[in-house]
């Protein structure tokens, strides 16, 4: 965005812009209930409150900006189509909103968007170009298509009418949740976290929003540590969501001005918050909308403001969409469960003679460990018996303390077990 627009926008009436946007969403995008968080809560000493716009229309936060951008339209503008570029979430967004508002719509996507939101935004009506590695050669490809085609280019975070689309999240909370102290918000392009941000601060200034970015999504960092956007040299993180290079002109004006603090998580980190909501909330969370939650471990030691902060903390994550395909799901789950100590797997040489198997296979039984995987190889073994077998297991664990105890006891029956995760 350039300049003079991002300037004019920072002088729109944002109080009625984000009124409006309500009032166009209504009967459109659902007004989700907050679910307190027990665990949570116990796990980091404060009240946690999930927003979980995961069980939003379209399974994801977006279906808010995209429909107020769209029904800000005219009639004429609808006519020419209309064209975006989305990791998933935006596109299913654009792609509702554009069938709701009778217009034609061609969506551009990265080759890495997983099939599962590929197939979602195809059942909507729009027309799926895949292009690019990443989110930001995509967006390209559809101004790109925009110029040459006449199309309305909705953009997916750097559009005033989006981010107070997405502010109405913010509106809600507060509306929710009177004595909330802190919203924590994952960051990718800037479009949510702007919306929420611009909402807060514009209706109770007092509570703090903080931002949340994996650590393979370094883009917001570096743009706050040189005072102005900055794209990342490269992006690696599972968060296909947030995973922006460069961050909008319009949310990073936004955030600098109202954002309070930014936290990075780890890839570990986002995994294991996608495996409580399943086990805790029976939740669905996919690993963009888990970086909220990743963030709440570390907000005492990460976040200098929050630390600071006197009284008891209330605290709204939100978890921005639940979009993820069954096959990256379990990948997920297994990552969790390693990560939490539920599963191990380790190696043991053992002399190549009968009963060395089943004497392993008891003890394990004993210590209540349930296997899921062994790999017997005679070959594999490095020598230390003058006839030696290998042999891997994989078992199921009830945590780090059991997983100790395992391989204690193996140690006192004499064997060296080497522990590979």
């Amino acid at each position: 965005m350039e300049q003079k627009d991002v300037l004019k926008a920072l002088q729109r009436d944002h109080a009625a812009e984000l009124k409006k946007a309500a009032e166009r969403l209504k009967g459109t995008a659902r007004h989700t209930e907050i679910i307190p968080s027990p665990a949570l809560s116990e796990m980091t000493g404060h009240e946690i409150l999930l927003k979980p716009e995961n069980l939003q229309v379209t399974g994801s936060f977006k279906i808010r900006g995209a429909y107020n951008k769209i029904a800000s339209l005219s009639d004429e503008e609808l006519v020419r189509g209309i064209v975006t570029a989305s990791a998933g979430n935006h596109a299913q967004g654009v792609a509702y909103a554009a069938r709701e508002r009778g217009a034609k719509a061609t969506i551009c996507m990265p080759t890495i968007t997983p099939p599962l939101k590929v197939d979602a935004t195809k059942a909507y009506g729009a027309d799926v170009v895949l292009y690019g590695d990443v989110f930001d050669e995509a967006a390209a490809h559809a101004a790109e298509l925009s110029e040459k085609e006449g199309m309305i280019f909705v953009p997916p975070f750097d559009d005033y009418e989006v981010i107070c689309g997405q502010g109405t999240i913010g509106l809600e909370i507060l509306e929710d949740v009177p004595n909330v102290t802190d919203v924590v918000v994952p960051l990718g392009g800037g479009g949510l976290g702007a919306g929420v941000a611009l909402a807060i601060k514009t209706f109770k200034p007092e509570v703090r929003v903080i931002g949340a970015i994996p650590e393979g999504s370094p883009a917001w960092k570096n743009s706050f540590a040189a005072g102005r956007v900055t794209e990342a040299d490269q992006v690696v993180t599972s968060a296909e969501g947030v995973a922006v290079k460069h961050p909008g002109d319009l949310p990073y004006a936004l955030l600098n001005e109202f954002l309070d603090d930014l936290v990075t998580v780890t890839e570990r980190d986002i995994n294991e918050m996608i495996l409580l909501m399943l086990e805790k909330h029976k939740l669905v969370v996919e690993a963009a909308g888990a970086v909220s939650l990743a963030a709440l471990e570390h907000l005492n030691l990460r976040s200098r403001k929050f630390a600071s902060a006197p009284g008891p903390h209330v605290v709204v994550p939100i978890m921005s969409g639940g979009n993820i395909d069954t096959v990256t799901m379990g990948a997920v789950i297994q990552k969790g469960m390693i990560a939490r100590g539920r599963i191990m797997n380790f190696e043991v040489e053992l002399p190549d003679t009968p009963g060395q198997l089943v004497k392993v296979a008891s003890l394990l039984a004993r210590e209540r460990a349930n296997v899921i995987a062994l790999d017997h190889d005679q070959f594999k073994a490095s020598g230390h018996y003058t006839n030696a077998v290998s042999l891997g297991v994989t078992v199921e664990t009830n945590g780090p303390d059991h997983i100790d105890r395992i391989l204690a006891a193996l140690r006192a029956e004499g064997f060296q077990p080497k522990r590979i995760y």
